[in-house]
This record gives C-alpha cells, sequence and structure tokens, in this order.
C-alpha cells in the first residue's frame, strides 16, 4: 500500500493527491499536521531516501523561517535535525510518497509516473 503524507490545504499536495487519484492510485493518506511523523519514522525515509537530510524541510515554511533553521542547519547534528524535522509537520516537506523502499518529497509529475 502506497502511503501518502501531506498537509490538506498545500497546493503541492492537492496536485498530487489529485494527479494520484486521477491515475486510480490507491494511497492511505495521512495528515503530516495532525499526525507528524515520529524522529524513527524520518530518521528511516531519511535512510531509504538516498536523499540529503536537509532536503526534508519546507523551506518555504514559516515556520522554517521564523526559527532561522537555514542559519543553524551547518551546526547542527544528524540527530538534533531528526528531532527538529519530528517536533512540527509543518517544517517537514511534503508530500511524502512511500512505496516499498521507495520515498519520494515533493511532488513532480515525472517521479511519480516512473514508480507508480
Amino acid at each position: 500500500m502506497i502511503q501518502f503524507i501531506c498537509y490538506p490545504k498545500c497546493s503541492t499536495c492537492k496536485k498530487a493527491q489529485k494527479w494520484l487519484d486521477e491515475h486510480n492510485i490507491e494511497y492511505k493518506l495521512r495528515d503530516i499536521k495532525a499526525d507528524n511523523p515520529s524522529a524513527d519514522e524520518i530518521r528511516c525515509l531519511y535512510n531509504r531516501s538516498d536523499l540529503p537530510l536537509k532536503k526534508f524541510f519546507n523551506t518555504s515554511g514559516i515556520l522554517y523561517r521564523e526559527l532561522q533553521i537555514k542559519d543553524k542547519l551547518p551546526d547542527m547534528s544528524e540527530d538534533e535535525i531528526i528531532s527538529l524535522l519530528s517536533s512540527d509537520g509543518m517544517l517537514v516537506k511534503r508530500p511524502i510518497l512511500i512505496k516499498d523502499d521507495i520515498v519520494i518529497l515533493g511532488f513532480k509529475e515525472s517521479e511519480y509516473q516512473k514508480i507508480l
């Protein structure tokens, strides 16, 4: 089963969800604000994704800017970054699509087509 973690008010999440629906792809929906990924989940997603940990941040978000995370990241350990990401779903880039061992952050139609 595909897991789709999103924020329902996010326009990118809406586009991704619409694409999944139009292609009749079944998925389990999870609201990232109501059910934020835990530190263990983020670590697991990070290890499965082959992406740099900083890519897991929603750099467009208000909270990211308010906390000045961009300036703090270079001095943070991996554990500190994961702990910060798990503290609030609004810090995490979305949507997150998980299928087997594949993790996609954000929405690019070409990436979705490739794995789905």
